[in-house]
């Protein structure tokens, strides 16, 4: 028997709202301090590893260890066990459960346009909005601070991602349902958005009164000129980013037939991963098919047949990422009408999300479906070949979605002031649309609160958490150096 389904009024919503900013008010962010039981970071960083790839396990700590920014990338663990300290509104919504500032970028929808949305879910969970909001809102100040700016800039653009976040929840909180699930910030949308940054620096820079502009005007307009040729640039290049491209990266041609190239330690052919995994090629190929037979039957109807007009060729283990590193992760190259028809797929293992410490289990008992439904569920367009299946090895699961497919991201670290702070409103606008989809953008517009309160509080705790990140990266490396952590740096 189905449950039923409550349909309260707006009225009913808003109230809600107001109730909840009653109990939990907006300021309750402000000052936030590590809880007295904090675990220790280190440890919990080790506790991933136990799963993880051991070849792969040094190359994630050499990526982490970069700077504060990227360690702060790889330890989504870490902050979800702070998060759960935290006051919460009492408002659920799908969560990325990952939402920093770098899983944010442009992908190719089914109709080829391209969308600039969150793009990474191997965390997605149900849970309360602001996990998600000050996991972004925090990377902000990481990321200013990572570049060199000063504590202004640096809160600048962090309450620039509040408030965005804010104010479009206003929005979607007048929207009627239809759009607010069809909502989406497309290229072009982009563009012009950054075509009036650049006007607006133009006019602030011009000669007014006799007078000449200021200096701090001609750099902020020479700013956001540069930051906008460098978007014009990420374009180009996410358009060209394609099934054929990879292979110009990815494959080579031996006796007239495309595989996939070696390139130890990121990239080891299905040919080569005996040593890895203690079964032979031909073992491998036919777990490979089997594997790619089931996901196959995860998709829907058409999108399978579609599918079954290309032919297997290779597959190989390929390292993604940063807080990635040592899952399980592969590619497999497929293949069309000819050679010149390639279709390459990523395939990344789903482990149980760092939040399900926390929070209530996922209702779904495979975790690549999770990552799959909670995709779909926050994306406005989500690739066609999202599938799961069960891994070879027991207690192994995996999602698989299309490695290329006109997907870019932002240089956060060649970011001005002017630039960061307008991606942080990108971002924010983004990841309030993501939770008006599954959440109630009525009752949480209505707690958020039309004063800006709230954004200033949750830019405290960001920086604040910021001070947090810093003191465990500092940890962090200090393991590496006394040999209590592996490292491979530069890999």
């Amino acid at each position: 028997m189905s449950a039923t389904i409550k349909h309260p009024s707006v009225a009913e919503r808003r109230t809600l709202g107001n109730e909840l900013r009653k109990q939990t008010s907006p300021s309750a962010h402000t000052g936030w301090r590590p809880a007295a039981d904090r675990p220790d970071p280190v440890a919990l960083l080790e506790d991933q590893n136990a799963t993880r790839e051991p070849d792969l396990v040094p190359v994630r700590h050499g990526r982490m260890m970069v700077s504060p920014f990227t360690f702060y990338r790889g330890a989504a663990k870490i902050m979800a066990a702070d998060l759960k300290d935290t006051p919460t509104a009492g408002l659920t919504t799908q969560l990325c459960g990952d939402a920093h500032l770098s899983n944010f970028g442009v992908f190719a929808s089914p109709e080829r346009n391209l969308l600039f949305d969150l793009n990474d879910f191997d965390e997605t969970l149900p849970g309360p909005f602001e996990y998600d909001l000050k996991r972004m809102s925090a990377s902000f100040m990481i990321a200013a601070r990572n570049n060199g700016f000063g504590k202004e800039a640096a809160r600048g653009a962090t309450l620039a991602s509040v408030n965005a976040y804010r104010t479009a929840m206003a929005e979607f909180a007048e929207m009627s349902v239809m759009d607010v699930w069809y909502a989406h910030l497309s290229e072009k949308t982009l563009m012009d958005a950054i075509e009036s940054l650049v006007r607006e620096q133009q006019l602030d820079s011009s000669k007014k009164n006799g007078k000449k502009p200021s200096k701090k005007a001609k750099k902020a307009e020479k700013m956001a000129k540069t930051a906008q040729k460098t978007a014009q640039k990420a374009a180009r290049k996410a358009h060209s980013r394609d099934s054929l491209q990879a292979l110009s990266k990815l494959g080579e041609l031996v006796d007239g037939r495309y595989r996939i190239v070696s390139q130890p330690p990121i990239v080891i052919p299905a040919r080569e991963l005996e040593a890895t995994y203690g079964v032979s090629a031909e073992e491998a190929q036919n777990m490979i098919h089997e594997q790619f037979r089931a996901y196959r039957a995860t998709l829907q109807p058409d999108r399978r047949q579609l599918l079954e007009r290309f032919e297997f060729i290779d597959m190989a283990r390929k390292v993604v990422g940063v807080g990635s590193v040592g899952t399980r992760a592969f590619i497999v190259l497929l293949q069309g009408r000819d050679q010149e028809d390639p279709l390459f797929l990523q395939v990344k293992e789903a482990t149980a999300s760092v939040l399900e410490d926390h929070l209530p289990k996922s209702r779904y008992k495979h975790p690549g479906e999770r990552v799959v439904q909670g995709q779909r569920m926050m994306q406005a367009a989500s690739d066609i070949y999202l599938g799961w299946t069960k891994g070879a090895q027991a207690d192994r699961y995996l999602y698989w979605r299309q490695l290329r497919d006109m997907k870019g991201s932002a240089v956060v670290e060649v970011m001005t002031p002017p630039g960061l702070a307008f991606y942080a409103r990108q971002c924010g606008w983004t990841l309030a649309r993501a939770h008006a989809r599954s959440g109630d953008p009525v009752a949480i517009a209505a707690y958020l609160g039309d004063g800006d309160g709230f954004d200033r509080s949750v830019t405290d705790f960001s920086e604040r958490y910021a001070d947090q990140n810093e003191a465990d990266y500092l940890a962090f490396t200090e393991a590496i150096q006394s040999g209590r952590l592996p490292a491979i740096e530069g890999v």
